[in-house]
């Protein structure tokens, strides 16, 4: 079967930046990053999903963090020049994005949001990312992927 290239892989592509595809069956009563990690055979610390969120401030940005980790909104808020921060309603990702819910990348968005990566991502040679449609993951160096995207490192889970 093949794999058909997503917008995301193509801007690696550009970039010159290496990368994997790992592609895996979808659940639709699970689009958990930690379903894509057990799916996968990958730790869930290493698979990294991407929350799509608004500062008061600055407006819409993306959090990248661990699959089994829980967005610290005070920490992201401050990360990102915002006094808080919330979570994006369901139904404006798509239209924010380009993305549906389970297929959401930091790469090749509608337009270049302000994308904010967890420090945990430098302890792993390798993560995963969403490729930009649910049933793909990317495999990068987390270093490539915070250059691809001009991220902000920090700590941004509880």
């Amino acid at each position: 079967m093949k794999i058909k290239k997503t917008n995301a892989a193509r801007i690696l592509d550009n970039l010159k930046i290496p990368y994997d595809i790992k592609t895996y069956e979808v659940d639709l009563d699970d689009l958990s990053a930690i379903h894509v990690a057990a799916s996968t055979g990958m730790d869930v610390k290493m698979v990294f999903k991407t929350l799509v969120c608004r500062g008061d401030k600055t407006g819409v940005l993306m959090a990248c963090i661990p699959g089994d980790g829980e967005l610290d909104f005070k920490a992201l808020a401050k990360a990102s020049g915002n006094k808080s921060v919330e979570m994006v309603a369901l139904k404006e990702v798509l239209g924010l994005t380009g993305y549906i819910r389970g297929g959401c990348s930091p790469l090749g968005a509608k337009k270049n949001y302000p994308v904010f990566f967890d420090e945990s991502s430098g302890n792993w040679d390798t993560i995963a990312i969403s490729a930009g449609i649910r049933g793909q993951q990317l495999l990068l160096s987390p270093n490539d992927l915070v250059k691809a995207v001009n991220a902000t490192v920090g700590k941004l889970i509880r």
